[in-house]
């Protein structure tokens, strides 16, 4: 039989696929870049990333490793420099005890999140998740074979806000976990010291993981860093933290990222890695060490261009078609354009028409349908003039 009479037609084949990855959304931001890919003049404020290139130091880390040969196999939870060199970091910036059996190299943010799940969500269980959310969190739990609920959180005049009651009331027997970003992307909200306790507490009396994807907690404009659970938690909580080193350092194409969990739980999230990656690299792990250990400047800077680049984008609110509240972290901005109800055809238009790549607000989910997100981690000059074109296009 010819190898051709053995391929099923396509239809077919998408019959035997598993019904969770064929469901899967295409993402909305992803499908905005690939529609203003390459045009001349283009400002491509689509992605979560920033423009600036990840810093020399940072890089020539890694080349030194590789020059070393350091290319074989290695530590399934990380090298112990940089599980070291983690400890440190969150001594500091959080304040804990600095213990390496803590933490578990990953490859990127999104692998920890995809791990986390793996740890803890089995098929048919839910995840509660407050909305408008990155919309990889959703896919995720999707993935598992787990099913994400949303729970939309309010607007109002000091921008979103996340009711307990409406969260506590998305739990069911079902509910294994609560899925808490908080800088949110794409909103800004970020939760304060006693709303991390009031959803650590619902967590607690309903028996509920709690991962906590604290990624944006340093681009936080009203002190050093974000409150995190880790002021509130106690030993026996059941708490993930997924982190990168994407955001900070400017790492977004790495691809490397850790899981801060009980050492208890070490064999387990082991094993999870050894089954999808068998480990990081050892020159990103090198050079992730670098970022951790002589980075602190170059964060300062990103979230002193980030405060600017914030402070830029709110001259929208001049026009007379957009209103928008400047987010507590992360660095983005929502908003939405009155008189303009779908999202992904107005981010289409202003691509085509002001030159300026935004993401449409159906890509986060429910609260963002009518919405635009903007990155704002970018130069002054950059988002000067996306903010000329953005209020040239809207008062035409």
């Amino acid at each position: 039989m010819s190898k051709a009479a053995l391929q099923l037609p396509n239809d077919r084949l998408l019959d035997h696929v598993r019904a969770a990855a064929r469901g899967m959304a295409v993402s909305g931001i992803v499908e905005a870049m690939k529609h203003g890919f390459g045009r001349e003049g283009m400002i491509p404020l689509w992605a979560g990333e920033g423009d600036l290139p990840t810093p020399d130091f940072i890089c020539e880390s890694a080349a030194r490793s590789l020059q070393a040969g350091e290319t074989f196999y290695t530590h399934q939870r990380g090298i112990p420099e940089l599980r070291e060199a983690l400890a440190r970091y969150h001594a500091d910036i959080y304040g804990v005890a600095p213990d390496p059996e803590r933490f578990y190299v990953v490859a990127s943010g999104m692998q920890a999140i995809v791990m986390a799940f793996a740890l803890i969500l089995s098929e048919g269980d839910e995840v509660v998740i407050p909305s408008p959310s990155w919309p990889n969190s959703g896919a995720a739990a999707d993935a598992a074979g787990a099913r994400p609920v949303f729970v939309t959180m309010d607007y109002g005049a000091r921008g979103f806000s996340l009711d307990p009651a409406k969260l506590a009331h998305a739990i069911t027997p079902r509910t294994r976990a609560i899925f808490i970003n908080t800088p949110n992307n794409p909103t800004g909200w970020t939760a304060t010291r006693e709303e991390l306790k009031e959803i650590l507490a619902l967590a607690r009396r309903h028996g509920l993981w709690t991962v906590a994807d604290e990624v944006y907690s340093r681009f936080f404009y009203e002190g050093k860093r974000a409150p995190s659970f880790h002021d509130v938690m106690e030993s026996e909580d059941r708490i993930l933290f997924v982190n990168t080193f994407s955001k900070n350092w400017a790492m977004t194409g790495w691809r490397i990222g850790w899981i801060e969990a009980d050492p208890s739980l070490g064999q387990i999230v082991e094993n999870l890695i050894q089954a999808s990656t068998s480990g990081v690299a050892v020159f990103m792990q090198r050079a992730a060490v670098t970022a951790l250990e002589r980075g602190e400047a170059f964060v300062a800077h990103q979230i002193e261009r980030a405060a600017r680049g914030r402070d830029i984008v709110a001259r929208l609110n001049k026009t007379s078609r957009v209103q928008l509240v400047p987010p507590a972290g992360a660095f983005y901005q929502l908003f939405s354009v009155n008189g303009e109800t779908d999202s992904r055809e107005l981010c289409f238009r202003l691509i085509d028409e002001a030159n300026v790549g935004l993401a449409p607000g159906t890509a986060f989910g429910p609260g963002a349908e009518q919405s635009l997100r903007l990155c704002f981690a970018r130069s002054a000059d950059s988002l000067s003039h996306a903010v000329e074109r953005l209020t040239g296009w809207l008062e035409r």
